[in-house]
């Protein structure tokens, strides 16, 4: 399972390490994931999900039914 946001469908970014010498190397800008637990109250399970901390936000904003329903129609959602 790759590093991707189930719900906002975040990953990670590709930028540079600037030393003091202004020297460039890659690098990689993970993204601030959890792996948590919700209970679905429509379809009355519990499930699973990898969500970033704007995700957490978004589900607490708009609801889990919500927010799974606007995930698997952009296709973030992958079971």
């Amino acid at each position: 399972m790759s590093k991707i946001c189930q719900i906002t469908g975040k990953k990670a970014m590709v930028g540079n390490n600037v030393s003091h010498s202004k020297r460039r190397t890659k690098r990689t800008f993970e993204v601030n994931l959890f792996t948590k637990k919700f209970y679905w109250v429509e379809q009355d399970t519990w499930i699973s999900l990898k969500v970033s901390a704007n995700g957490l936000r978004t589900i607490n904003k708009v609801g889990l039914d919500a927010a799974i329903k606007k995930a698997s129609d952009k296709g973030y959602l992958y079971a």
